[in-house]
């Protein structure tokens, strides 16, 4: 039985409430929020994900109004503050909130008012309030991502630009953990796997417990979704290690010096454009 919109509110926002990064965080040991452990974490966030800054570093951020939606860490949220951008952000729960505006802290520029809990399908924004709007991995999980892509649509100004990221469908991960499994079941030599096993390899918490809910978009979606947008484009990032019966052949991070990312990576980062 499908659950109700608010009922999927409030089963993320608990789910998230552990930061998005935390098993990263563990395995570094890092437990508190002192400026040396942010930054040991950012260096690792950074170091794992090289392409993540370019996405920020290819526009001028100064003095403009950029919004992100998903906070988890705040890794990327106070790469953009240091930007000079006039940082804005929203999150579903409670934690990644706090610890945005803990770090905004950090930097001078306390934002209490700017960095609020709430809901990307219904932002809590005035339209046509923002320049740029980053959302990195959030929008799938809501349960509505064509909502979701309509309100990033509102509240950006004619002219601003959306850089969001959601999981492929058609990744190399999706094409060997996930359709192989379904071949393999329909022809009687394996069982295919259920959601939430499919939703694990993409995010669980600490109990080993999958995000509520996950979209997985193909690049034709992505454009029928932000068919309201002047300029769509689409990249495909990130991948995973090349393993057979859990010998690695091919290093994640040998693969992502490569061409296969672009063709059959996890991750779609799209940058669209608002007509102005």
């Amino acid at each position: 039985m499908a659950i109700t919109q608010h009922e999927l509110d409030r089963e993320n926002a608990a789910f998230w409430s552990e930061l998005c990064g935390s098993g990263l965080a563990r395995s570094l040991g890092i437990t508190g929020r002192e400026p040396d452990a942010l930054r040991r974490f950012d260096d690792a966030y950074f170091a794992y994900y090289p392409y993540l800054k370019s996405y920020v570093d290819r526009f001028d951020l100064a003095d403009e109004d950029v919004l992100e939606i998903g906070l988890g860490y705040g890794t990327l949220g106070q790469y953009i503050a240091e930007r000079g951008a006039r940082y804005f952000g929203l999150d579903l729960a409670g934690a990644p909130v706090e610890m945005m505006r803990h770090r905004l802290r950090m930097l001078g520029d306390p934002a209490d008012d700017r960095v609020v809990a709430g809901s990307a399908l219904d932002a809590p924004f005035p339209s046509a309030a923002f320049d740029y709007v980053y959302s990195i991995g959030c929008l799938h999980h809501t349960g509505d991502l064509a909502r979701a892509c309509r309100e990033v649509h509102r509240v950006l100004r004619p002219g601003g630009t959306a850089v969001l990221m959601v999981y492929n469908r058609h990744s190399w991960r999706q094409l060997w953990q996930v359709d192989r499994r379904r071949i393999a079941a329909a022809v009687g030599l394996g069982r295919a796997p259920g959601d939430a096993k499919r939703r694990r390899r993409y995010d669980r918490n600490a109990a080993g417990a999958a995000a509520p809910h996950t979209d997985f978009t193909s690049r034709t979606d992505v454009r029928l979704l932000l068919g309201d947008f002047d300029d769509v484009r689409v990249r495909a990032e990130n991948f995973d290690p090349i393993r057979f019966r859990r010998t690695t052949l091919v290093s994640r991070e040998r693969l992502l010096t490569g061409p296969l990312p672009r063709l059959l990576g996890l991750d779609l980062y799209v940058v669209a454009r608002k007509a102005g």
